[in-house]
């Protein structure tokens, strides 16, 4: 091992990133393979380091796991338009500010409901009543169970 390379446990203390996540990455290909020890270790070099750090700042953002993959492809050549990287990001962005909505929303809603509540019997608790009125203005926000 030279002093550039890093070990899976260096390499996740070095980007805050757990070891399952590193591997992880690995297997969907976002992360290329690394060197190998005689003994079988990962050895990762800085250019590991540095792919690593961008997608986890990626993710951080909340960008998808494909979303990455398309900007990491893209970054690969440093002398092509960023335009692509822009339209995904202002995506993004636009999803972003759409979930923001859907949420404010949700809580004006909820906030209506826990005005409504006297803080008694659960007899006559509005929020339940709610809940459990089928024509109650509370509207799901998706169809997930």
């Amino acid at each position: 091992m030279t002093s550039k390379e890093m070990t899976i446990g260096k390499l996740a203390a070095a980007t805050h990133c757990k070891p399952e996540t590193i591997r992880y990455y690995e297997q969907v290909g976002l992360l290329p393979a690394p060197a190998r020890s005689h003994a079988g270790y990962r050895l990762y070099s800085e250019s590991h380091r540095r792919r690593l750090v961008f997608i986890r700042k990626g993710r951080d953002l909340g960008f998808s796991l494909g979303d990455i993959r398309a900007m990491l492809d893209l970054a690969e050549d440093q002398q092509s338009s960023c335009c692509e990287i822009s339209r995904l990001s202002r995506q993004h962005l636009t999803n972003i500010q759409g979930k923001i909505n859907m949420l404010t929303v949700l809580s004006v809603e909820l906030n209506r409901l826990i005005n409504r509540c006297s803080d008694e019997k659960v007899a006559d608790c509005r929020i339940i009543e709610a809940l459990l009125d089928e024509d109650s203005p509370v509207q799901s926000g998706s169809d997930k169970p």
